[in-house]
Parts: structure tokens; C-alpha cells; sequence
């Protein structure tokens, strides 16, 4: 049988569980930024290698009609993403009803022309039998290529998934080795948030030197908390960063977080930390770590 690889977008609203299911997927918990391919793709999230294919998924920013500039540059984003793809997963929850968000990404889901899998996330807190009138309700709205229950927190249907998915490739080569991983774009965003401010107020004073490291992004119902270490060349670079009794530090985490809360449109926890990278602007091991 010939090899089959290709890419598929995961869709859905926020907090349906796509980070969980990748994480599934892959069987670890993707922290790494990898390099964009050589593609006009969007950013690669994971990739889960089958014995007979590579499925590269695209990972997509929660769709809603929610406020803020990065909300709507994230939903463009997403949209942009399920059209130059091989396949799309869209993944709802078994334990929420649709909503008008759900009907916006359906209506979206219209424009394409390559199958949609539609995934049924955490039937585990659900009894099986409300199961079916979902999957009825669903089919009258989209003609989706399978529907597929899931839990991906228990790992319930993820092979069957897996399967299908596979399903939707070409043929073709394996695009990248085993052990690709990929970081999530608002952790991005964050990260050049903080160097912007360290930038703006430090000046001259610390050179281009700087690269800011996101440890922590977690999202809950009404915060979301950031942790991120600030990493420099030199110890004087970060006496400059910290300032006399830390004055320095707040200053940057106060104008990042008001940015942040702007952007994403909730409320933020800012942690930062400076640590001394000796020269890791000449470290390849180092400007790999940094995502460079």
C-alpha cells in the first residue's frame, strides 16, 4: 500500500478540547517551537506518524464572535487555515449545546471543497443516549464525510479517528521526522508582547539581545495566567531588566499584561522571570530552544 501523508486543520469553538486531542494524538505535550516548513501552509502544530502515513495537523485559534484585535486576527487565522488543507477535523462538545458560534464555523465549513470530519469531544460526560440526536442535528446541517464520537481525555474513538483522518490523505512522502512539535500562536504573541515592552523601556540600554521564553499559558473561564522567563546575554542586561527593587520588571509586566488583556479580552495573570544565557545569540542549540 502506498504511503499517504498530507494536512488537517482541527476547528472548533474554544475550550472544545483541540489542545487535549492533540496532545492525544501525539502522545506528548507539545512546549517546543518547531520552523515553519518551506509551504504557504499555516503554522505546523503536530504531527502523528502511522504506519503507513503522516497526518500534519494545523492547529487554529478557537472560533467566536468574541472582542478584542487578537480575537479577530486569530478567527481570520483559523478561517484562513481550513481552506489550503487535505481534510478538516471540526470537534464540538457532546455536553454543550450549538450555539451561534457553531453555526458561523459551519457556514464557514460551506466555502471548502476537501471533506469534514465532524468529532463529538467528551461523550464521557454525557449518558450515550443523548449521543445520537447530536449526531442527527448535525447531519442535517453539514454534509460531513463521518461523524465520530470521541473523549479525548480518555482516549475513547481516537484510533477510529485516526483512522479516518488517515482516511482523507493523498499519496505522498513523509513531510517531517517523528519528532517535529510545535508551540501555540497566542504563546507567541505573548512573548513578543513582553519583548516589545522590554524594547520600549529599557531603550538603548539592552541590545537585541533578548528573548522571552513562555512557560505557562493557561486558559481558564475568566483568566488566563502567563508565566514567562525573559533570557539575556549578560548579567548587566539583567540588572538593567529587573531595575532598582524590581521597578524595572513591574513596569514591563504591567504595560504587557494591559496589552494582553486588550488583545485576547480577558483578564490576565503576568509572571516574569530574567535568566543569563550567556551568548545564545551564537548557541545553535540555544536559538533552536528560542525559536529561531
Amino acid at each position: 500500500m502506498a504511503f499517504k501523508s498530507g494536512f488537517i486543520s482541527i476547528i472548533g469553538r474554544p475550550n472544545v478540547g483541540k489542545s487535549t486531542l492533540l496532545n492525544a494524538f501525539l502522545g506528548e505535550k507539545i512546549s517546543i517551537v518547531s520552523e515553519k516548513p518551506q509551504t504557504t501552509r499555516n503554522v505546523i502544530r503536530g504531527v502523528k506518524n502511522l504506519p503507513e502515513s503522516q497526518i500534519v495537523f494545523i492547529d487554529t485559534p478557537g472560533i467566536h464572535k468574541g472582542k478584542g484585535l487578537l480575537n479577530e486576527f486569530m478567527v481570520k487565522e483559523a478561517l484562513t487555515a481550513i481552506h489550503d488543507v487535505d481534510g478538516i477535523l471540526y470537534l464540538i462538545e457532546a455536553d454543550k449545546p450549538r450555539s451561534d458560534d457553531d453555526a458561523f464555523i459551519i457556514k464557514g465549513l460551506k466555502t471548502v471543497k476537501c471533506p469534514v470530519i465532524l468529532g463529538i469531544n467528551k461523550v464521557d460526560k454525557v449518558d450515550k443516549r443523548n449521543i445520537l440526536p447530536i449526531i442527527e442535528e448535525y447531519s442535517k446541517m453539514f454534509p460531513f464525510k463521518e461523524i465520530i464520537p470521541i473523549s479525548a481525555l480518555n482516549g475513547d474513538g481516537l484510533d477510529l479517528l485516526s483512522e479516518k483522518l488517515s482516511g482523507l490523505l493523498p499519496e505522498g512522502p513523509k513531510y517531517f521526522p517523528d519528532d517535529i512539535v510545535t508551540d501555540q500562536p497566542e504563546r507567541f504573541i505573548a512573548a513578543e508582547i513582553v519583548r516589545e515592552k522590554i524594547f520600549r523601556f529599557t531603550k538603548e540600554e539592552v541590545p537585541y539581545s533578548v528573548a522571552v521564553v513562555i512557560d505557562k499559558f493557561e486558559e481558564k473561564k475568566d483568566l488566563i495566567s502567563i508565566s514567562a522567563t525573559i533570557n539575556v546575554e549578560r548579567d548587566s542586561q539583567k540588572g538593567i531588566i529587573i531595575g532598582k527593587g524590581g521597578s524595572m520588571l513591574k513596569r514591563i509586566g504591567t504595560a504587557a499584561r494591559q496589552d494582553l488583556e486588550k488583545l485576547l479580552g480577558s483578564r490576565v495573570f503576568l509572571e516574569l522571570f530574567v535568566r543569563v544565557q550567556k551568548e545564545w545569540t551564537k548557541k545553535p542549540g540555544a536559538l533552536k530552544e528560542f525559536g529561531y
